[in-house]
C-alpha cells in the first residue's frame, strides 16, 4: 500500500551527472519530467565523491574535446560561480575539469528546475512494477511519509547501480559474481596545504615515498600509487588514494556493493583507511607538514555493481580499436582504467589518440519496451565500461536518454525513435556524436609534471 501516487510523463530515477542531465534534456524537449534521487542534493558521485570531471578531452600532447552539449552548460554554471581548474590527470587520462562540488549541486539544480523538471530528493527506488512485456508502470519510492507511487510513460534508470532494472526484474551482470569488480574508494581532502612545496614532488616521487611508507611496516597503504592534486579552494588538495575490495564471498555465496551490509562495512573501514594516508601525507610529503583533514567523501566512491544486458553490448575489443557506429549518440577517448584489487591500476589507452563511439543501443535494456538506461549502468563489458563510465561520458548518455524519453513518452516505445533524428538532435543542441566533431583544444598545460 502506498501513501501518494505521482504522475509524470518521463520519470528519470538518480540524479547524477547521468540522471540531472536526461531530466534537463527531456524538459527542454517539452516533456512533464520527474528526477527521483535519494540524496538531498543532485550530482551524485560527482558532488559527493569526486570533484573533478573526466572525458571531456582525450589524453596526449593535443588533447580533443568529445562531450559538449548540457556537459558545456554544466561547466558554464561553474565557471559564472567558481573558479574551475584545467589540469593534466596524474596518469595520463586526459584533462580534467576541477570544480567545487558545493556549487556544483547549485549548478545542477539550477539547469534542472530552469528546464522545467519537478525534482524529488529524500526519495529511495524500492520497488517497481510491470506489466509483464517488458513495460514499466510504476516506481515505488520511499519517504519519510511513507511509500509513494510514481507512474510514468516513459523511465530512465541513471541510478548508477540499475536499480529500477534490478527491481523491474530486467537483466544485467552483477561485477563481482559474473566479472571483475572494480575496487571502492574513500576520497578526502586536505587544507593548509602549501601547494609550492608540494608541487617539488612528482608522480614518481610520490609512489616512492608511499612504498618507502609502506616497508617500513608502519603505514597500512594498500593502494600505492595513488593521487593528490590541486583542488578548488586555495591550499586544499583532493586524493584518491584509498581501496577497497567491492566484493567478497560469505558463506559460499559472492555479495557486492549493492548489499548493504558490505557497503556500511565499508564505508567504516574506508574512513579508516583514509587517516592512514593522511597520516602518510603529513609525515612523508613536502606541504603537508601543517596540512589537516578537511572532509571524508560523504559516500563511499562506487565504480562498477549492476550493468544492464542491452540491444547492443560495448566490449574491450570495442574501445581498443576506436570502433564506430551508425548509432552513436556521444564519443569516449578515456583509457581503460581498471581500479583492480592490488597495489596499482591497469590502464590500456585507445591507440593513436582514437575515440569509441557509444552506441544508443547500450542505452536501451534488451528486455524493456519503456525503459531507457544512462551511466555507469550502460550495457557494457568490464573492459569497457573501464574506459566509458566517466562523468562527461555519462552526461552524453544521459542527454541522448533525455531526448529519446521525451520523444517516445507518447507513445512508450524507446525503439521507436530513430536514431539518426536523435543525432540530428544532439548536434544542434551542442552535443559531439562524430569524431570529425572532436576539436583540437589548447589548454596551455604542461605534461611533464603529473602534479597539478
Amino acid at each position: 500500500m502506498t501513501d501518494r501516487e505521482l504522475t509524470a510523463g518521463v520519470v528519470v530515477v538518480g540524479g547524477g551527472s547521468a540522471g540531472a542531465t536526461a531530466a534537463t534534456a527531456a524538459a527542454r524537449a517539452g516533456a512533464d519530467v520527474l528526477l527521483i534521487d535519494a540524496n538531498g542534493f543532485l550530482g551524485g558521485t560527482g558532488a559527493a565523491v569526486l570533484d573533478t570531471f573526466y572525458g571531456f578531452f582525450t589524453p596526449g600532447q593535443t588533447p580533443r574535446k568529445v562531450v559538449g552539449g548540457i556537459g558545456d552548460d554544466v561547466l558554464a554554471g561553474l565557471a559564472a560561480v567558481s573558479r574551475t581548474i584545467h589540469r593534466p590527470n596524474s596518469f595520463g587520462a586526459g584533462t580534467g575539469v576541477t570544480y567545487h562540488p558545493e556549487y556544483l549541486k547549485v549548478v545542477w539544480e539550477r539547469l534542472v528546475a530552469e528546464a522545467g523538471a519537478r525534482i524529488l530528493l529524500h526519495s529511495r527506488l524500492v520497488e517497481a512494477e510491470t506489466d509483464g512485456d517488458g513495460v514499466v508502470t510504476a516506481v515505488t519510492v520511499a519517504t519519510k511519509q511513507g511509500l509513494w507511487r510514481v507512474r510514468g510513460s516513459i523511465f530512465v534508470d541513471a541510478s548508477g547501480d540499475a536499480d529500477l532494472c534490478h527491481f523491474a526484474g530486467l537483466g544485467y551482470e552483477l561485477a563481482g559474481v559474473d566479472s571483475p569488480a572494480q575496487t571502492l574508494t574513500t576520497t578526502f581532502k586536505m587544507v593548509n596545504v602549501d601547494l609550492a612545496r608540494r608541487a617539488t614532488v612528482g608522480r614518481p616521487e610520490l609512489e616512492a615515498l608511499m612504498r618507502a611508507a609502506a616497508a617500513t611496516g608502519e603505514y597500512a597503504l594498500p593502494r600505492l600509487e595513488g593521487s593528490d592534486h590541486r583542488a578548488a579552494v586555495e591550499g586544499m588538495t583532493a586524493t584518491i588514494m584509498t581501496r577497497l575490495p567491492s566484493a567478497e564471498e560469505r558463506a559460499g555465496a559472492v555479495v557486492t556493493a549493492t548489499d548493504p551490509e558490505l557497503l556500511s562495512e565499508r564505508e567504516r573501514q574506508g574512513r579508516e583507511q583514509a587517516l592512514e594516508y593522511v597520516r602518510f601525507l603529513r609525515d612523508r610529503v613536502p606541504g603537508y607538514e601543517r596540512a589537516e583533514l578537511a572532509s571524508f567523501s560523504s559516500q563511499i566512491g562506487v565504480r562498477e555493481t549492476r550493468r544492464v544486458y542491452g540491444d547492443y553490448r560495448l566490449d574491450q575489443a570495442d574501445v581498443l580499436a576506436a570502433t564506430q557506429f551508425d548509432d552513436q549518440i556521444g564519443l569516449c577517448g578515456a583509457p581503460i582504467e581498471d581500479h583492480h584489487d592490488g597495489a596499482d591500476t591497469a590502464w590500456q589507452h585507445i591507440p593513436d589518440g582514437g575515440v569509441v563511439g557509444i552506441p544508443v543501443r547500450t542505452l536501451v535494456p534488451r528486455d524493456a519496451v519503456n525503459v531507457l538506461v544512462a551511466g555507469r549502468c550502460f550495457s557494457a563489458t568490464h573492459g569497457a565500461h573501464a574506459a566509458v563510465r566517466s562523468m562527461a561520458q555519462c552526461m552524453a548518455m544521459g542527454q541522448a536518454a533525455g531526448e529519446a524519453a521525451a520523444a517516445a513518452r507518447d507513445h512508450g516505445e524507446v525503439r521507436k525513435v530513430d536514431a539518426a533524428w536523435l543525432r540530428g538532435r544532439l548536434r544542434d543542441q551542442g552535443a559531439i556524436v562524430d569524431p570529425d566533431a572532436a576539436v583540437a583544444v589548447d589548454h596551455n598545460l604542461s605534461y611533464e609534471r603529473s602534479w597539478r
